[in-house]
């Protein structure tokens, strides 16, 4: 057999891991390679000599009192029998028997080889997976390669299957095969029989943030932070806007002059639907700690009098009477997105 050093930088350099890493996966490859030649109920080891440069495997047993009860498990040896190996055996030694499946021919072969692939293609997705799951809530973009019969969008990630059910498509859109699809990674898993399975968003508020964060400098650079953000996908959106520096105007960055900078994210979110619907509109006001505050400017363009915030949590929202219907809004838009972002019942009283 070649050398396994030599095996294993091999791979660390093609599939861009670190040769450690595939050293301890290559290592794993032998002993489950035994396990299935010589038996499950063994216990085995193996190791990489330095000298030889080959992987050495081993069946272990632990050295126990003649009379010990376990000695009916092939993985312990009475006393006696183990100073006819080494006189200075003692009981909670272990032995090793080093095991060489080079001679089993064939078979060992096959086996090892299967082994070996599972073991790395398993450390490949774990690598794929730590490096998506850091990236959940950001960004992506691939190439729809599937739409099948439930809605469920499929999309080609660079060398990753990713997926984006209906429930996570804005109400109206419409991609076709070959579409560039930009979503949010909502989800990473790893499934058994699927692998990496990336599950993709653009109904997330966190697609909304990621979009802003795109088009506008001050919230890429973290001088404008986005504190909350609701939305009614495809209809209307509410964020709520801080700044780093009491010099910069949140709102004023994130709206840009004339609109421009909220327009083009409102425009992006709605160049994919099929329905006639105007998109989904945002309005941007700035955070206030103080939920009374916060309450008023998220319940615009509605003018309110008063918040009271009750003990069960609720807010109390007092209005003219010629501002109810602006507090509500079009089908109840308005204060279903003030009690998201707040994340609170509202209740209205006509004063």
């Amino acid at each position: 057999m070649e050398k396994i050093t030599d095996i294993i930088e091999s791979i660390a350099n093609e599939k861009g891991l670190e040769p450690a890493d595939v050293k301890e996966r290559v290592k794993t490859a032998f002993i489950q390679t035994a396990k299935r030649l010589f038996g499950e109920e063994y216990l085995y080891d193996s190791e990489v000599d330095p000298q030889t440069k080959r992987v050495k495997l081993y069946q272990k047993v632990h050295v126990v009192a003649d009379d010990d009860e376990r000695l009916d498990d092939h993985n312990f040896i009475a006393l006696s029998e183990a100073k006819k190996i080494g006189e200075n055996a003692e009981i909670g030694d272990e032995l090793s028997y080093e095991i060489n499946i080079e001679n089993l021919g064939r078979t060992a072969s096959g086996v090892l080889a299967r082994e070996l692939n599972f073991h790395i293609q398993r450390l490949l997705e774990e690598k794929i997976f730590e490096n998506y799951k850091s990236k959940v809530g950001t960004l992506t973009h691939g190439t729809v390669t599937k739409i099948d019969h439930d809605g469920t969008t499929y999309v080609e990630i660079e060398d990753t299957k990713a997926f984006m059910p209906q429930k996570n498509r804005i109400k109206g859109e419409n991609f076709k095969v070959g579409d560039v699809l930009q979503a949010v990674i909502k989800n990473v898993a790893i499934d058994k029989s699927h692998g990496i399975r990336l599950e993709l968003s653009r109904t997330s508020p966190k697609f909304l943030e990621a979009l802003l964060a795109a088009e506008v400098p001050e919230i890429k650079d973290g001088s404008v932070i986005i504190q909350a953000c609701a939305r009614i996908p495809g209809r209307r959106a509410k964020i709520a806007l801080s700044a780093v520096s009491p010099n910069v105007d949140p709102v004023g960055a994130t709206v840009g002059k004339g609109g421009a900078r909220i327009d083009a994210v409102s425009r992006f979110l709605s160049k994919n639907l099929q329905d006639g619907s105007g998109g989904e509109s945002i309005d941007a006001f700035e955070y206030s700690a103080s939920p009374e505050i916060l309450i008023t400017r998220a319940m615009a363009p509605a003018i309110v009098n008063s918040v009271k915030i009750a003990q069960d949590g609720k807010a109390i929202v007092y209005v003219n009477p010629d501002q109810k219907s602006k507090a509500i809004g079009k089908n109840g838009l308005n204060i279903r997105l003030a009690s998201m972002l707040c994340g609170c019942e509202i209740e209205l009283i006509e004063t």
